[in-house]
Parts: C-alpha cells; sequence; structure tokens
C-alpha cells in the first residue's frame, strides 16, 4: 500500500537530498524514517534510491514515485488547508503567484479593495518571479496566477484584465530619443536592460529582435523597476517597460519613452485560475476588483 507518509518522506528527501535532512524537515528520527522506507521497498520489493557515494540516487521506482508525490501532495495539502479554513470560520484561502515583474505596485492596488471586501479569506502572494506559474497552478500550489503569457490547458482559465504597450525607455538626451519608433538594428549597438527572466520569456527578444536576426550588445538585469529606471536615467543603457509604469514610477527623471516598431509592442495582463474553482465567490471577487483597477 502506498500513503501520504512514503510520498512524503520522498520528497522531503529529494528536496533537501539527504535522509538526515529530511527527516529533520518531517520532525522525525533518521532510523524511524529509514525503517518506514525499508519496509515500503520490502513490500513492494523495490529500491526507491541507491547510494552514490555520499549522495542518493532516485532508482526508476523511487523516480515514478516522487514524481507523483510531487503531483499529489500540492492538491492534498491545499485541501487540508481549505477544510481548516472553514474549520476555523474562515471563509477561504486565495494564494496569487506572479510572472509579471512589473506588476507589484497595480497588485497593491488592487489588494486593498480585496482585503476590504473579503475580511474573511486569507491572501498570500508570491513574487518568486522565476518560478513556472502554470506548473504552480496546475500542482494546487497557487489559486490565481497573474501573467502577462497565458497558456492554453482544459483546466485552466486566464481571464485578461488589462492591456498595455511595452515600450523602449532611454535617456532623454540619447541618440534615439529623436526618433518616432526603434528598429531592431537600432538596439544592436546598445546596453538592454531587462527582468531578470530567461530570454524566451521577453517579448523584446521574441517578437522583435529575435524574428530580426538581432542581439544588443549587451544585457543587464534589474531586480526592481526603481533600479532599471535609475539605470536607465544614468545613461547605463536602455530598458523595457510597460508604458503606463514609466508614467507613474519615472516621473521626474530624465526619461523618454519610444515605441517598438511602428505599430508598438502590445501585451495584456491576464488573471488565471483553474476552471473547476472560477466561480468560487472570492476567486470571483478577485477577477472583478482586478478588472475595476486599471493602471493609470
Amino acid at each position: 500500500m502506498i500513503d501520504f507518509q512514503h510520498l512524503s518522506i520522498l520528497r522531503e528527501v529529494s528536496r533537501t537530498g539527504s535522509v538526515t535532512a529530511a527527516a529533520e524537515r518531517l520532525n522525525t528520527s533518521q532510523s524511524a524514517l529509514s525503517h518506514a522506507i525499508a519496509k515500503f521497498e520490502e513490500r513492494h520489493g523495490i529500491k526507491v534510491w541507491m547510494k552514490d557515494g555520499r549522495s542518493l540516487r532516485f532508482t526508476q521506482a523511487g523516480s515514478y514515485l516522487l514524481s507523483l508525490a510531487e503531483r499529489l501532495l500540492p492538491q492534498v495539502e491545499h485541501a487540508q488547508r481549505v477544510l481548516s479554513d472553514f474549520a476555523d470560520g474562515r471563509r477561504g484561502a486565495l494564494r496569487a503567484g506572479m510572472e509579471c515583474h512589473p506588476c507589484q505596485k497595480w497588485l497593491m492596488g488592487v489588494t486593498g479593495p480585496y482585503l476590504r471586501r473579503w475580511p474573511d479569506v486569507d491572501f498570500e502572494v508570491c513574487t518568486a518571479f522565476r518560478f513556472d506559474g502554470v506548473a504552480a497552478l496546475t500542482g494546487f500550489e497557487i489559486d490565481l496566477l497573474i501573467t502577462p503569457d497565458p497558456i492554453d490547458q482544459p483546466e485552466l482559465l486566464f481571464t485578461p484584465v488589462f492591456d498595455y504597450e511595452l515600450v523602449l525607455v532611454l535617456h532623454e538626451d540619447h541618440a534615439l530619443a529623436t526618433k518616432p519608433w526603434a528598429d531592431p538594428h537600432d538596439l544592436i549597438q546598445e546596453t538592454l536592460i531587462t527582468v531578470p527572466v530567461s530570454l524566451e520569456r521577453l517579448d523584446i527578444y521574441s517578437r522583435f529582435l529575435v524574428p530580426a536576426n538581432c542581439r544588443p550588445h549587451h544585457r543587464v538585469t534589474a531586480e526592481t523597476t526603481e533600479l532599471m529606471l535609475q539605470l536607465t536615467a544614468a545613461g547605463r543603457g536602455i530598458s523595457v517597460l510597460p508604458e503606463w509604469l514609466l508614467h507613474e514610477e519615472g516621473l521626474g527623471l530624465p526619461l523618454k519613452a519610444l515605441r517598438i516598431g511602428p505599430h508598438g509592442l502590445h501585451k495584456s495582463i491576464h488573471l488565471g485560475v483553474r476552471k473547476a474553482e472560477a466561480q468560487i465567490d472570492y476567486i470571483a471577487g478577485f477577477l472583478d476588483i482586478a478588472r475595476e483597477r486599471q493602471p493609470v
């Protein structure tokens, strides 16, 4: 029989890299953990991991069970948390994840009204911008995903909440500042300042530079939009940001927006939820407030 204890052990051993550390995370002894796995292996006639020097290597059977644990345990933990919320008199919990690096300020404008309108709902935000948001949503690690890049999956529902245009942000004295728009070749000699995500997730590359077989001279990343704007204002490079964000956070800085291509680079922010939960009142309520709070 496979139970959640065994799956939890496999997941923690994978995360921590050792039986000792996994035992500490699970508040048990190393001997008890090893005994539980040994009995499991004996019952099923398999090995779940092998010694590989000082580390452990999962067998084929162990890797299969680990994959099962990564799929099932988040759903069970989510169900346990929901039941606990109901038992404590709370309406539920809404965990939001963000794949939109510049959307923090917009989200804060949504959070205040939501907390006032839904006082009996726990609300958490994950701002780990490099995580796989769709996997987190389908794996029940989050309940709502804020993303500019929705993916068509049958179990998910993505709703657009506002549109925006990405622009190049330049120092006002930059040589490109007098142009009506930028061509891909204009960026070849430039230092491009971007958010810290992979190139395939950056529209300036996937939709503008790569199709023209162009690359900037250098790319640097900045963790915050404030730093991106300060670097650009200091002439350290040019950056790419939503135009609304430049208007909100670039006031007083010697900066100018330049359209990307003759027609611009347009995007939409979407909120993704699991279809089966889309009609839960406090989830639908967040979408309603998000639609009301358009960036300036």
